[in-house]
């Protein structure tokens, strides 16, 4: 078991929050039944693809877990989730979120559950401690690499069902093992879940070289209109609601779509900026190269995430915002 450092046992002091290793997280599980496990708004494929797994190795562990429906679940990622999905009335011992960093991730439809998490489980530096216990590990490119160590010890193996879940949150969080913050851990851990049945064939082809005509109409308006600022060093792209209506696409269809400016030779900070439920409502995604810290400027709005992946919400225009990166970005960027 591992012990926690002066540094955490400060942090613990400071939060109020019980900081357990992933060893001591799967003993806190073995001890307890009655889960709930909660997602992030907006789910991507690392919430998704951690809760299926933790559901359905507590459930070969003999324990009873739920996953909390999400209303924002695209089809693409409703197939790791639809069979654990909780029933009307269902009321749990012990509330789990995954790869929440904040109570403001909380989906819609929490309802009570928001002031009763029981347990955390996050690999990002921004989180804010509001769950009773914390597993955090900011040195895993994704939640799922922390679920499968977790299950591991809990169990000490992973199914095909559970290595299919983990597989897909591995994938998608490091773009397919091509970002930078996939690591010898990331690609050791992934051989493992392909040996114990994960059909990788299928899901690399399903998340990633798959798109439909509404993803490639989109990307089009992106393209056309990307800007670039500081001497090509930061990129622009914009995702208003009429680019949507326009392309006919789907919220399944611009999954991972903040990569495209970032991708771009020579750009060291790519930002999308996505209009959501009106003009003045907006989603910022910031993904930057290692010498760029994505999670310091997204800190300034009130956001945060990863050293080279991170975003915020603003209730402004885009050209607002706009303006306002612009004005705070210089700060960030190394001397060109």
């Amino acid at each position: 078991m591992t012990t926690m450092t002066t540094m955490e046992k400060a942090m613990n002091d400071k939060t109020g929050s019980v900081l357990l290793s992933t060893e001591e997280t799967a003993v806190w599980l073995r001890e307890r039944d009655g889960f709930l496990i909660i997602t992030h708004r907006r789910p991507d494929g690392d919430t998704v693809g951690s809760a299926g797994a933790l559901a359905q190795g507590l459930r070969e562990a003999g324990k009873t877990a739920y996953i909390l429906r999400n209303p924002e679940t695209t089809p693409r990622y409703l197939r790791f989730v639809e069979e654990y999905l909780a029933p009307d009335g269902y009321k749990p011992e012990y509330v789990i979120t995954i790869d929440t960093a904040s109570a403001e991730l909380f989906p819609k439809n929490v309802g009570d559950h928001a002031g009763a998490v029981s347990l955390c489980i996050d690999h990002h530096p921004s989180n804010t401690f509001y769950a009773q216990s914390t597993c955090l590990d900011e040195v895993n490119a994704s939640c799922g690499e922390m679920i499968f160590d977790i299950l591991m010890t809990l169990s000490g193996s992973v199914s095909a069902r559970t290595a299919e879940c983990l597989y897909t949150a591995l994938s998608t969080d490091t773009g397919c093992f091509a970002f930078a913050n996939t690591t010898a851990k990331t690609l050791r851990v992934a051989a493992l879940l392909v040996e114990a049945g994960a059909p990788h064939r299928e899901l690399n082809r399903l998340l990633f070289r798959t798109r439909s005509r509404g993803r490639i109409k989109i990307e089009g308006f992106i393209y056309s209109g990307i800007e670039f600022h500081f001497g090509g060093a930061v990129a622009f792209s914009t995702i208003t609601r009429d680019m949507m209506e326009q392309a006919g696409a789907s919220e399944d269809d611009i999954d991972d779509i903040a990569s495209i400016p970032g991708s771009i030779e020579g750009v060291l900070a790519g930002i999308t900026i996505r209009e959501l439920s009106s003009v003045s409502d907006c989603k910022v995604s910031v993904r930057t190269s290692p010498s760029v810290d994505a999670h310091a400027i997204c800190s300034r709005f009130g956001g945060g995430g990863h050293p080279m992946a991170a975003g915020f919400s603003l209730e402004s225009t885009v050209a607002c915002i706009k303006e306002s990166l612009l004005a705070v970005l210089g700060e960030y960027l190394p001397t060109l």
